[in-house]
């Protein structure tokens, strides 16, 4: 048992590399190719090989291939970031950030019928938290500039909070 232990529990000196906040613990890890760096699952975020904390609630997306993990975080452009044995690492990331999605749904726009051009109107909550913050993700083709667009989102995002009182 004590050399499992050893053989899956992060190397103290990535783990003192890490910037752990009050309460905060390590869920998962799993090892870079070098094995000098690790992504970190904690209760409240994942952990980067470069440093980086990026809480759950911030994770769009969350991938897997044989290259290793594909992050896609609010507003910045995708990572890869090169992991060759994911281990438990892959379904904690998987749960955590879906844990943070209290809503996600497609309202069309631009026509009555599902399928068409719309946005998606996601709810997020951090874990532990209270503060619920909406995020529209407008699909290729609708300008979310045009007045008719904004008042339409606007609609949604007001029936929608209603109907999830939220």
């Amino acid at each position: 048992m004590l050399r499992w232990l050893r053989r899956h529990s992060l190397p103290s000196e990535i783990r003192a590399r890490l910037a752990l906040e009050p309460g905060e613990r390590v869920i998962a890890h799993a090892l870079t190719g070098d094995r000098t760096a690790a992504v970190v699952a904690t209760t409240a975020a994942v952990h980067l090989p470069d440093g980086r904390r990026v809480p759950w609630e911030r994770v769009d997306h969350a991938g897997w291939n044989d290259v290793g993990l594909t992050l896609t975080v609010e507003d910045e452009p995708e990572l890869v970031v090169p992991l060759p044995a994911p281990g438990r690492l892959a379904q904690a990331v998987y749960e955590r950030v879906t844990a943070t999605i209290l809503v996600s749904r497609h309202v069309p726009l631009l026509a009555a019928e599902e399928g068409s051009p719309g946005v998606r109107l996601v709810a997020r909550r951090s874990p532990g938290g209270s503060e619920v913050t909406w995020r529209l993700r407008y699909d290729e083709g609708v300008d979310p500039d045009s007045a008719e667009v904004r008042e339409r989102t606007a609609l949604a995002l007001a029936r929608l909070r209603e109907q999830m009182g939220i």
